[in-house]
């Protein structure tokens, strides 16, 4: 699947809101506003995990290369991945609850 097709606009099945496509040359695979995203790769950007559980917003990591990431657990199989946070976009990711996130867990 090319880039073009992965970077597509949805509604979020947590919080029911409209989310744009990113602008910043990456796609999107979660919301903005709530952060949660849904399990459906097994290689980034396949959509090929047959899953389909909402993946909660956990954590947040720094990673040396990719900078902050958030962290998600499926609510269905208890899966993790790291996903990088959105900027520099037309919907940027809710930094409040970021904050809280990196509260949480003492980053």
């Amino acid at each position: 699947m090319n880039r073009d097709a992965q970077n597509q606009s949805f509604v979020c099945n947590h919080c029911g809101k409209h989310v744009y496509a990113l602008t910043n040359g990456s796609y999107r695979n979660h919301c903005p506003y709530c952060l949660y995203s849904m399990h459906v790769d097994i290689l980034p950007g396949d959509r090929m995990q047959t899953c389909r559980g909402l993946m909660r917003p956990v954590g947040v990591i720094f990673h040396s290369k990719k900078g902050l990431q958030l962290l998600h657990e499926c609510v269905k199989c208890g899966d993790k991945k790291a996903n990088v946070v959105a900027q520099n976009t037309v919907q940027e990711d809710n930094y409040e609850l970021i904050l809280q996130l990196m509260k949480h867990h003492n980053l």
